[in-house]
């Protein structure tokens, strides 16, 4: 879970995290209980995770489980057991404890055995996809796929697209944070002709063990990792502190390209060379086809209408928030959102990737990034989780950062922590 014109910019689709809410204003806390049963039974041993956190618990011998001391809001469940599909259930509360049944399927590419035919270029498709799905940040550097024999990759030539799949759970060691991620993987899809990416997924974190020295340095790179992100973005907007949390935001609006020649007048040149009677070929010059003049306008055919400029006017959030319901704010905008983040100035890493946003000369070196909007609106959470993974398209730093820069949900920072 971004389309984007002039260089090459990998787009990210917003993170892609269907899920997670919390209503800060709600005092009572709910829990979610039920069972987890394949078509007979229920199946002790399955794992139960909260999707995008770090709670989980294991169903005791009859199937059954519970998690407790929720707020209310939004929560994707995640089930695992051995020999058994993935599976993942959205639950919403709202102002009572919700129960659920959750029904496995067995996993026949588990229980069967598979003939897997050997594919040269798979490698480098896995490659590809380690750098779209964890990044190419510092922190990527020290990130590892444990599992990669479960990924299913799939290059589409006609479409210059990359997918990928996985049945099972994909294992990502940061130890960079300090986390283990069992990522329950919907959907990856990278098109290598528009440079645009999507994924979506369910996350779950689990602590490295570490000692108490690396547990400190995994504390420092966790705020770093926090701080200016999406997710942090999100959360102050919601609490309509973006300025004091560091945020400016202004629109990167499209205007009509001035290298361009009009449509019309494109359309116009191109028709008077394709008419040339076939005879005498392109307009000749002693003797020679004079090819010039039809690779200027297709040129122009090819450049698009409009570029990106970045408006100095800032956007107030009074104007921009509004409320969808009692755990959920939106918004709705025309052109894009442009935010920068004032308390850090972008890396050295980042300014030599395809990722950098245009800026004018006179503007500070500070952290950018782009949200486009693929629909009407997007909704969120207090705690900086999007509603629906398709509704924000990242430029940007936001689209540089991905899964190994990625905190918790509810991960608290420390200068809230005191």
């Amino acid at each position: 879970m971004v389309t984007f014109v002039s260089m090459i910019k990998s787009l990210l689709v917003a993170f892609m995290l269907i899920m997670l809410g919390t209503n800060a204003i709600a005092q009572n806390t709910f829990s979610i209980s039920g069972v987890v049963r394949d078509k007979k039974d229920g199946l002790p041993g399955a794992s139960i995770y909260l999707s995008g956190y770090k709670i989980a618990t294991v169903a005791d011998n009859d199937g059954k489980f519970k998690l407790s001391n929720l707020k209310p809001g939004s929560y994707d469940l995640l089930v695992q057991l051995v020999g058994y599909l993935p599976y993942s259930k959205s639950v919403i509360i709202s102002d009572k404890s919700v129960q659920v049944e959750l029904i496995l399927n067995e996993n026949v590419a588990q229980l069967d055995e598979v003939v897997i035919r050997a594919d040269p270029n798979r490698q480098k498709y896995i490659n590809q996809f380690k750098e779209f799905f964890i990044g190419k940040t510092p922190n990527a550097a020290q990130c590892k796929i444990l599992n990669p024999q479960v990924l299913n990759v799939d290059f589409d030539i006609t479409k210059s697209t990359l997918t990928v799949s996985t049945t099972e759970f994909l294992i990502v060691e940061n130890k960079a944070l300090g986390y283990r991620l069992k990522y329950m993987l919907d959907h990856f899809e990278y098109n290598s002709r528009t440079h645009i990416i999507y994924y979506s997924g369910h996350p779950f974190f689990e602590e490295l063990k570490a000692s108490a020295a690396k547990k400190k340095k995994y504390i420092a790179a966790r705020e770093i990792a926090y701080y200016g992100s999406s997710q942090h973005f999100f959360r102050s907007l919601y609490a309509n502190k973006t300025k004091e949390e560091g945020f400016i935001i202004n629109k990167m609006i499209k205007i009509p390209n001035p290298n361009r020649y009009p449509q019309y007048v494109i359309n116009t040149n191109l028709a008077k060379i394709k008419a040339v009677p076939e005879k005498t070929g392109i307009r000749q010059t002693k003797g020679k086809v004079d090819t010039a003049l039809l690779a200027f306008w297709t040129k122009q055919q090819e450049m698009p209408k409009t570029i990106d400029k970045f408006s100095r006017a800032e956007v107030l959030t009074d104007t921009l928030v509004h409320y969808y319901n009692q755990n959920l704010k939106y918004l709705s905008y025309t052109d894009a959102l442009l935010i920068q983040y004032t308390k850090e100035k972008e890396s050295l890493a980042y300014s030599k990737t395809g990722f950098w946003i245009f800026r004018p000369l006179d503007v500070p070196e500070n952290e950018i990034s782009v949200a486009n909007l693929t629909g009407e609106s997007v909704r969120f959470y207090e705690n900086g989780g999007i509603y629906d993974s398709r509704s924000l398209l990242y430029e940007g730093y936001w689209a540089y950062e991905k899964v190994a820069d990625m905190v918790p949900m509810d991960y608290i920072p420390l200068s809230n922590k005191q």
